[in-house]
């Protein structure tokens, strides 16, 4: 079972809660147990699972990778002026894998997924793809 889902980014960097889709889509398919990966399609965009309750969380974390990866360096070589956005994909990761249990998705209690955009406004796309164990 996949899916490719699209969604509109706002800023250069940003988290959106896809949360709810990819729950929703697990509902649609029926699958009780098993594991779903969700990934995203671009060098520049990654999938993380984070606090979900204090959007001050998202903040702090956006803040923070800024600080470690300034936008504008005078080392970075990449002719696309992108760098940053690349070693936070790279840093966050591109790809989550979430257990399934009796139709859930297995998550804590403060805990939701996000598409991280790090080089935007854009158009993006993630995919989720889920293994079915019984």
């Amino acid at each position: 079972m996949f899916k490719t889902f699209h969604l509109e980014t706002h800023q250069r960097d940003e988290m959106i809660d896809i949360t709810d889709q990819l729950a929703s889509y697990l509902r649609d398919q029926g699958v009780k147990e098993g594991v779903m990966f969700v990934q995203s399609m671009h060098t520049t965009a990654g999938i993380t699972i984070n606090e979900n309750a204090d959007p001050d969380v998202k903040h702090d974390m956006l803040m923070r990778l800024d600080e470690v990866y300034p936008w504008e360096h005078p080392k970075y070589r990449h002719g696309e002026g992108n760098s940053a956005s690349h070693l936070k994909t790279s840093t966050v990761g591109a790809t989550q894998a979430i257990l399934i249990h009796n139709g859930e998705l297995v998550l804590g209690t403060w805990q939701g997924v996000y598409f991280c955009e790090f080089d935007g406004p854009r158009s993006r796309m993630y995919s989720a793809a889920i293994i079915n164990n019984g």
